[in-house]
C-alpha cells in the first residue's frame, strides 16, 4: 500500500524529493492534489510504499527536507 510521506506545495518540490528518495533506492509516486493538474503551481502528494515510510522520513530529516 502506498502512503503519503510529504505534501509539496508545487510539482518542482515534489520532483526534488522524488529524486532524493529514488537515489536511495526507494519507489516513489507523485500525485497532484490540486485542480491545476500537473503544472508547477499544483500541490502534490509524494507517496512511498508503506514498508519504506520510516526510511523515507529518516532520509528527509537527515537532508533537512
Amino acid at each position: 500500500m502506498w502512503t503519503v510521506v510529504y505534501i509539496a506545495k508545487n510539482t518542482q518540490i515534489a520532483e526534488q524529493l522524488r529524486a532524493l528518495l529514488e537515489e536511495s533506492g526507494m519507489l516513489v509516486k507523485i500525485r497532484p492534489i490540486s485542480k491545476g493538474g500537473e503544472n508547477a503551481d499544483s500541490s502534490c502528494e509524494v507517496l512511498v510504499p508503506e514498508s519504506e515510510i520510516e526510511q523515507a522520513h529518516s532520509l528527509m530529516i537527515e537532508t533537512g527536507f
